[in-house]
Protein backbone atom coordinates (compact mmCIF):
# COMPACT_ATOMS: atom_id res chain seq x y z
CA UNK A 1 0.00 0.00 0.00
CA UNK A 2 2.95 2.77 1.08
CA UNK A 3 4.75 1.62 -2.52
CA UNK A 4 1.52 2.01 -4.39
CA UNK A 5 0.32 5.91 -2.45
CA UNK A 6 4.46 6.51 -3.08
CA UNK A 7 4.03 5.44 -7.12
CA UNK A 8 0.83 7.40 -6.98
CA UNK A 9 2.23 10.73 -5.79
CA UNK A 10 5.35 10.64 -7.56
CA UNK A 11 3.18 10.80 -11.17
CA UNK A 12 1.25 13.70 -9.68
CA UNK A 13 4.61 15.52 -9.01
CA UNK A 14 6.49 14.93 -12.18
CA UNK A 15 3.78 16.95 -13.95
CA UNK A 16 2.62 19.29 -11.04
CA UNK A 17 1.19 21.70 -13.29
CA UNK A 18 -1.71 19.19 -15.01
CA UNK A 19 -2.59 17.48 -11.89
CA UNK A 20 -2.94 21.26 -10.11
CA UNK A 21 -5.26 22.24 -13.38
CA UNK A 22 -7.19 18.69 -13.03
CA UNK A 23 -7.86 19.11 -8.99
CA UNK A 24 -9.23 22.14 -9.87
CA UNK A 25 -12.28 20.98 -11.48
CA UNK A 26 -12.88 18.55 -8.80
CA UNK A 27 -11.84 21.23 -6.07
CA UNK A 28 -14.78 23.78 -7.94
CA UNK A 29 -17.14 21.17 -7.38
CA UNK A 30 -16.53 20.03 -3.67
CA UNK A 31 -16.22 23.54 -2.62
CA UNK A 32 -19.90 24.07 -4.30
CA UNK A 33 -21.24 21.30 -2.80
CA UNK A 34 -20.26 21.89 0.78
CA UNK A 35 -20.89 25.67 0.45
CA UNK A 36 -24.68 25.14 -0.71
CA UNK A 37 -25.03 22.54 2.16
CA UNK A 38 -23.45 24.76 4.89
CA UNK A 39 -24.89 28.54 3.75
CA UNK A 40 -28.34 27.25 4.22
CA UNK A 41 -27.29 25.53 7.54
CA UNK A 42 -26.31 29.01 8.63
CA UNK A 43 -29.24 30.43 7.95
CA UNK A 44 -31.94 27.79 9.24
CA UNK A 45 -29.22 28.16 12.36
CA UNK A 46 -29.31 31.76 12.33
CA UNK A 47 -33.27 31.85 12.13
CA UNK A 48 -33.63 29.18 14.99
CA UNK A 49 -31.89 31.37 17.17
CA UNK A 50 -33.82 34.07 16.16
CA UNK A 51 -36.84 32.14 16.72
CA UNK A 52 -36.24 31.22 20.62
CA UNK A 53 -35.12 34.67 21.54
CA UNK A 54 -38.33 36.20 19.84
CA UNK A 55 -40.36 33.15 20.61
CA UNK A 56 -42.55 31.40 19.11
CA UNK A 57 -45.51 31.93 21.10
CA UNK A 58 -46.82 35.33 19.67
CA UNK A 59 -50.05 35.50 17.79
CA UNK A 60 -52.01 38.12 15.90
CA UNK A 61 -55.31 38.70 15.13
CA UNK A 62 -56.46 41.26 12.52
CA UNK A 63 -60.36 41.83 11.03
CA UNK A 64 -61.34 40.09 7.79
CA UNK A 65 -63.59 40.37 6.30
CA UNK A 66 -67.80 40.08 6.07
CA UNK A 67 -69.76 37.54 4.18
CA UNK A 68 -70.65 40.77 1.64
CA UNK A 69 -66.84 41.10 1.09
CA UNK A 70 -66.37 44.50 2.88
CA UNK A 71 -63.73 45.15 5.49
CA UNK A 72 -64.53 43.85 9.01
CA UNK A 73 -63.82 45.17 12.19
CA UNK A 74 -62.93 44.07 15.68
CA UNK A 75 -64.97 45.27 18.79
CA UNK A 76 -63.30 48.09 21.16
CA UNK A 77 -63.06 44.82 23.78
CA UNK A 78 -61.03 42.93 21.59
CA UNK A 79 -57.71 43.15 23.66
CA UNK A 80 -59.54 43.09 27.00
CA UNK A 81 -61.27 40.08 26.18
CA UNK A 82 -58.18 38.37 24.47
CA UNK A 83 -56.58 38.88 28.32
CA UNK A 84 -59.32 36.80 29.76
CA UNK A 85 -58.47 33.76 28.00
CA UNK A 86 -56.35 31.51 30.44
CA UNK A 87 -53.64 30.58 28.68
CA UNK A 88 -52.51 34.10 27.50
CA UNK A 89 -50.04 36.06 29.52
CA UNK A 90 -50.21 39.21 28.08
CA UNK A 91 -52.05 40.97 25.42
CA UNK A 92 -52.27 44.66 23.66
CA UNK A 93 -53.11 45.88 20.05
CA UNK A 94 -52.62 48.60 17.77
CA UNK A 95 -55.51 50.61 15.77
CA UNK A 96 -55.05 52.29 12.37
CA UNK A 97 -55.43 55.88 12.04
CA UNK A 98 -56.75 57.52 8.67
CA UNK A 99 -53.64 59.71 8.44
CA UNK A 100 -50.15 60.05 7.03
CA UNK A 101 -46.80 60.90 9.06
CA UNK A 102 -44.04 63.29 6.80
CA UNK A 103 -41.01 65.05 7.67
CA UNK A 104 -42.12 68.32 7.54
CA UNK A 105 -45.09 69.97 6.24
CA UNK A 106 -43.52 70.67 2.35
CA UNK A 107 -43.44 67.23 1.32
CA UNK A 108 -46.62 66.43 -0.62
CA UNK A 109 -49.45 64.79 1.22
CA UNK A 110 -49.40 61.34 -1.49
CA UNK A 111 -45.53 60.98 -0.72
CA UNK A 112 -46.50 58.30 2.10
CA UNK A 113 -43.21 56.43 1.98
CA UNK A 114 -45.35 53.44 2.72
CA UNK A 115 -45.47 54.36 6.54
CA UNK A 116 -48.58 54.36 8.62
CA UNK A 117 -49.98 55.98 11.90
CA UNK A 118 -51.22 53.70 14.19
CA UNK A 119 -52.48 53.93 18.19
CA UNK A 120 -50.88 51.83 19.83
CA UNK A 121 -51.94 50.23 23.67
CA UNK A 122 -49.64 50.87 26.53
CA UNK A 123 -48.15 47.89 27.22
CA UNK A 124 -47.22 47.44 23.19
CA UNK A 125 -43.31 46.91 24.25
CA UNK A 126 -44.32 44.28 26.81
CA UNK A 127 -46.24 42.16 24.27
CA UNK A 128 -43.89 41.98 21.45
CA UNK A 129 -40.62 42.24 23.67
CA UNK A 130 -39.45 44.93 21.49
CA UNK A 131 -37.07 47.75 22.68
CA UNK A 132 -36.38 51.13 22.53
CA UNK A 133 -33.37 51.54 20.55
CA UNK A 134 -33.58 55.94 21.12
CA UNK A 135 -35.62 57.81 23.39
CA UNK A 136 -38.44 56.30 25.80
CA UNK A 137 -41.77 54.95 24.84
CA UNK A 138 -45.22 56.33 25.14
CA UNK A 139 -46.39 58.43 28.64
CA UNK A 140 -50.09 57.32 28.90
CA UNK A 141 -52.07 60.59 27.57
CA UNK A 142 -48.83 61.82 25.93
CA UNK A 143 -49.50 63.50 22.62
CA UNK A 144 -45.99 62.66 20.90
CA UNK A 145 -44.77 59.85 18.44
CA UNK A 146 -42.57 56.54 17.97
CA UNK A 147 -41.28 55.71 15.03
CA UNK A 148 -40.66 52.10 14.42
CA UNK A 149 -37.20 51.13 12.99
CA UNK A 150 -38.05 51.74 9.09
CA UNK A 151 -40.28 54.64 9.68
CA UNK A 152 -37.42 56.41 11.44
CA UNK A 153 -35.05 55.56 8.74
CA UNK A 154 -37.35 56.34 5.53
CA UNK A 155 -38.19 59.67 7.58
CA UNK A 156 -33.99 60.06 7.58
CA UNK A 157 -34.92 60.85 11.78
CA UNK A 158 -31.90 59.70 13.66
CA UNK A 159 -32.65 61.13 17.11
CA UNK A 160 -34.93 62.05 19.27
CA UNK A 161 -36.87 65.22 20.02
CA UNK A 162 -37.19 65.27 16.00
CA UNK A 163 -40.56 67.17 15.21
CA UNK A 164 -42.60 65.24 12.42
CA UNK A 165 -45.88 66.50 10.54
CA UNK A 166 -48.89 64.15 10.26
CA UNK A 167 -52.08 66.07 9.12
CA UNK A 168 -51.66 69.47 9.74
CA UNK A 169 -49.90 69.46 13.24
CA UNK A 170 -46.34 69.26 14.82
CA UNK A 171 -45.32 65.62 16.84
CA UNK A 172 -42.00 65.35 18.76
CA UNK A 173 -40.40 62.39 18.27
CA UNK A 174 -39.43 60.68 22.29
CA UNK A 175 -38.75 57.34 21.06
CA UNK A 176 -37.27 55.09 18.00
CA UNK A 177 -37.93 51.34 18.12
CA UNK A 178 -34.84 48.43 17.54
CA UNK A 179 -36.31 46.47 14.88
CA UNK A 180 -38.91 43.82 15.13
CA UNK A 181 -38.16 40.93 12.74
CA UNK A 182 -42.01 39.34 13.92
CA UNK A 183 -43.75 42.08 13.57
CA UNK A 184 -42.55 44.48 10.60
CA UNK A 185 -46.08 46.34 10.45
CA UNK A 186 -44.46 48.35 13.83
CA UNK A 187 -40.99 48.97 11.68
CA UNK A 188 -43.17 50.91 9.62
CA UNK A 189 -45.52 52.66 11.87
CA UNK A 190 -44.99 55.92 13.80
CA UNK A 191 -46.99 55.25 17.22
CA UNK A 192 -49.36 57.25 19.35
CA UNK A 193 -50.85 56.75 22.53
CA UNK A 194 -54.01 55.00 22.33
CA UNK A 195 -55.97 58.01 24.50
CA UNK A 196 -54.32 60.89 22.62
CA UNK A 197 -55.11 59.19 19.06
CA UNK A 198 -59.07 59.24 20.21
CA UNK A 199 -58.08 62.71 21.38
CA UNK A 200 -56.32 64.01 18.86
CA UNK A 201 -57.84 61.87 15.70
CA UNK A 202 -61.01 60.62 16.60
CA UNK A 203 -59.81 57.40 16.58
CA UNK A 204 -62.97 55.37 17.32
CA UNK A 205 -60.85 52.45 19.35
CA UNK A 206 -61.26 49.39 16.92
CA UNK A 207 -57.77 47.65 17.37
CA UNK A 208 -56.82 46.87 13.92
CA UNK A 209 -54.28 44.18 15.47
CA UNK A 210 -54.24 42.16 18.12
CA UNK A 211 -50.96 40.97 19.88
CA UNK A 212 -51.41 38.04 21.83
CA UNK A 213 -48.64 36.22 24.02
CA UNK A 214 -49.43 32.69 25.18
CA UNK A 215 -47.95 29.70 27.21
CA UNK A 216 -45.62 27.82 24.27
CA UNK A 217 -47.18 24.75 24.87
CA UNK A 218 -51.12 25.98 24.55
CA UNK A 219 -50.32 28.25 21.23
CA UNK A 220 -52.67 26.00 19.37
CA UNK A 221 -55.35 25.93 21.71
CA UNK A 222 -55.24 29.46 22.08
CA UNK A 223 -55.30 29.92 18.54
CA UNK A 224 -58.27 28.01 18.20
CA UNK A 225 -60.44 30.11 20.80
CA UNK A 226 -59.05 33.49 19.62
CA UNK A 227 -61.52 34.60 17.35
CA UNK A 228 -64.80 33.60 19.05
CA UNK A 229 -62.89 34.96 22.19
CA UNK A 230 -62.41 38.69 19.95
CA UNK A 231 -65.72 38.50 18.12
CA UNK A 232 -68.10 35.98 19.79
CA UNK A 233 -70.93 37.32 17.58
CA UNK A 234 -69.26 37.10 13.88
CA UNK A 235 -65.86 34.90 14.86
CA UNK A 236 -65.62 34.17 10.94
CA UNK A 237 -64.41 37.58 10.49
CA UNK A 238 -61.42 37.18 12.49
CA UNK A 239 -58.19 36.37 10.71
CA UNK A 240 -55.45 34.45 13.50
CA UNK A 241 -51.98 34.04 12.18
CA UNK A 242 -48.47 32.84 13.79
CA UNK A 243 -45.78 35.37 12.73
CA UNK A 244 -43.30 32.79 13.15
CA UNK A 245 -44.43 30.66 11.06
CA UNK A 246 -43.98 33.37 8.29
CA UNK A 247 -40.23 33.50 8.90
CA UNK A 248 -40.27 29.33 9.00
CA UNK A 249 -42.17 29.59 5.20
CA UNK A 250 -39.63 32.38 4.41
CA UNK A 251 -36.61 30.16 4.80
CA UNK A 252 -38.04 27.19 2.98
CA UNK A 253 -38.54 29.52 -0.05
CA UNK A 254 -35.09 30.56 -0.19
CA UNK A 255 -34.05 26.72 0.44
CA UNK A 256 -36.17 26.17 -3.06
CA UNK A 257 -32.96 27.45 -4.62
CA UNK A 258 -30.84 24.69 -2.98
CA UNK A 259 -31.79 22.27 -5.57
CA UNK A 260 -30.36 24.36 -8.44
CA UNK A 261 -27.30 25.21 -6.95
CA UNK A 262 -26.68 21.37 -5.56
CA UNK A 263 -27.23 20.55 -9.80
CA UNK A 264 -24.30 23.09 -10.54
CA UNK A 265 -22.24 21.62 -8.28
CA UNK A 266 -23.08 17.98 -9.70
CA UNK A 267 -22.37 19.39 -13.16
CA UNK A 268 -18.97 21.23 -12.06
CA UNK A 269 -18.11 17.72 -10.51
CA UNK A 270 -18.70 16.01 -13.84
CA UNK A 271 -16.31 18.04 -15.48
CA UNK A 272 -13.63 17.73 -13.08
CA UNK A 273 -14.09 13.89 -13.36
CA UNK A 274 -13.79 14.10 -17.13
CA UNK A 275 -10.92 16.43 -16.86
CA UNK A 276 -9.08 13.75 -14.20
CA UNK A 277 -10.13 10.91 -16.43
CA UNK A 278 -8.35 12.82 -19.48
CA UNK A 279 -5.50 13.65 -17.59
CA UNK A 280 -4.94 10.09 -16.93
CA UNK A 281 -5.35 9.03 -20.59
CA UNK A 282 -2.71 11.28 -21.32
CA UNK A 283 -0.59 10.13 -18.69
CA UNK A 284 -0.55 6.68 -19.78
CA UNK A 285 0.25 7.58 -23.61
CA UNK A 286 3.43 9.67 -21.97
CA UNK A 287 4.53 7.03 -19.68
CA UNK A 288 4.55 4.11 -22.48
CA UNK A 289 8.26 3.38 -21.47
CA UNK A 290 7.97 3.53 -18.28
CA UNK A 291 4.96 1.25 -18.24
CA UNK A 292 7.02 -0.91 -20.52
CA UNK A 293 9.94 -0.61 -17.99
CA UNK A 294 8.14 -1.81 -15.27
CA UNK A 295 6.64 -4.66 -17.27
CA UNK A 296 9.88 -5.71 -18.38
CA UNK A 297 11.53 -5.74 -14.73
CA UNK A 298 8.41 -8.07 -13.16
CA UNK A 299 5.42 -5.65 -12.61
CA UNK A 300 2.00 -7.47 -13.08
CA UNK A 301 -0.79 -6.03 -15.44
CA UNK A 302 -2.33 -5.93 -12.12
CA UNK A 303 -0.08 -3.57 -10.16
CA UNK A 304 0.40 -1.47 -13.26
CA UNK A 305 -3.55 -0.96 -12.87
CA UNK A 306 -3.51 -0.07 -9.25
CA UNK A 307 -0.33 2.36 -9.49
CA UNK A 308 -2.62 4.20 -12.33
CA UNK A 309 -5.93 3.78 -10.37
CA UNK A 310 -3.88 5.18 -7.23
CA UNK A 311 -2.95 8.26 -8.76
CA UNK A 312 -6.23 9.13 -10.12
CA UNK A 313 -8.04 8.67 -6.44
CA UNK A 314 -5.04 10.76 -5.19
CA UNK A 315 -5.53 13.09 -7.77
CA UNK A 316 -9.07 13.59 -6.99
CA UNK A 317 -9.17 13.35 -3.16
CA UNK A 318 -6.17 16.18 -3.04
CA UNK A 319 -8.95 18.10 -5.66
CA UNK A 320 -11.86 17.82 -2.72
CA UNK A 321 -9.54 18.24 0.08
CA UNK A 322 -9.30 21.66 -1.71
CA UNK A 323 -12.68 22.14 -2.47
CA UNK A 324 -13.58 21.31 1.42
CA UNK A 325 -11.55 23.94 2.76
CA UNK A 326 -12.68 26.34 -0.25
CA UNK A 327 -16.08 25.84 0.96
CA UNK A 328 -16.03 25.89 4.48
CA UNK A 329 -14.01 29.51 3.75
CA UNK A 330 -16.94 30.53 1.70
CA UNK A 331 -19.86 29.39 4.24
CA UNK A 332 -17.98 30.71 7.13
CA UNK A 333 -17.15 34.30 5.67
CA UNK A 334 -20.85 34.50 3.91
CA UNK A 335 -22.26 33.31 7.71
CA UNK A 336 -19.80 36.15 9.05
CA UNK A 337 -20.85 38.70 6.85
CA UNK A 338 -24.54 37.90 7.50
CA UNK A 339 -23.99 37.66 11.06
CA UNK A 340 -24.97 34.11 11.21
CA UNK A 341 -23.49 31.32 13.47
CA UNK A 342 -21.40 29.35 10.76
CA UNK A 343 -23.38 25.90 10.73
CA UNK A 344 -20.62 23.59 9.08
CA UNK A 345 -22.66 19.99 8.84
CA UNK A 346 -19.53 17.29 9.36
CA UNK A 347 -20.95 14.59 7.15
CA UNK A 348 -21.64 16.67 4.17
CA UNK A 349 -17.36 17.97 4.62
CA UNK A 350 -16.67 14.38 5.19
CA UNK A 351 -18.95 13.01 2.12
CA UNK A 352 -17.04 16.04 -0.41
CA UNK A 353 -13.57 14.03 -0.23
CA UNK A 354 -15.56 10.93 -0.20
CA UNK A 355 -17.57 11.45 -3.46
CA UNK A 356 -14.16 13.30 -4.92
CA UNK A 357 -12.29 10.11 -4.21
CA UNK A 358 -14.89 7.88 -5.66
CA UNK A 359 -15.02 9.95 -8.79
CA UNK A 360 -11.05 9.83 -9.25
CA UNK A 361 -11.63 5.98 -8.85
CA UNK A 362 -14.27 5.84 -11.81
CA UNK A 363 -12.57 8.30 -14.00
CA UNK A 364 -9.08 6.32 -13.53
CA UNK A 365 -10.80 3.03 -14.35
CA UNK A 366 -10.43 3.32 -18.04
CA UNK A 367 -6.76 4.96 -18.15
CA UNK A 368 -5.86 2.24 -15.30
CA UNK A 369 -7.45 -1.04 -17.84
CA UNK A 370 -5.36 0.44 -20.36
CA UNK A 371 -2.22 1.14 -19.21
CA UNK A 372 -2.06 -2.81 -17.71
CA UNK A 373 -3.05 -3.82 -21.12
CA UNK A 374 0.47 -2.61 -22.20
CA UNK A 375 2.89 -5.22 -23.00
CA UNK A 376 6.67 -4.70 -22.57
CA UNK A 377 7.18 -4.61 -26.13
CA UNK A 378 4.54 -2.54 -26.98
CA UNK A 379 5.34 0.09 -24.41
CA UNK A 380 9.65 -0.06 -25.36
CA UNK A 381 9.10 0.17 -29.29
Amino acid sequence: MIDLLRLGFFGMRTRPMRAVLSALGIAIGIAALVAVIGIPASSAQALRDKLNTLGTNLLTAAPGQTFGGSDAKLPETAVPMARRIGAVTAASGTGSISANVRKTDHVPSSDTLGLRVAAADQDLLKVLDAKVDRGRWLQPGEKSIVLGSTAASRLGIERVGTQVWIDGQWFSVVGILAPLPLSPEIDRAALIGWEAAKEVFGFDGSPSTVYVRTDKDQVDEVRKLLGPTLNPQQSNEVKVSRPSDALAAQQIAENSYNALFLGLGGVALLVGGVGVANTMVISVLERRREIGLRRALGATRRQIRWQFLTESVLLSGLGGLVGVVVGIAVTAGYAISQKWPAALPWPALLGGVGAAMAIGAIAGVYPAVRAARQSPTEALA
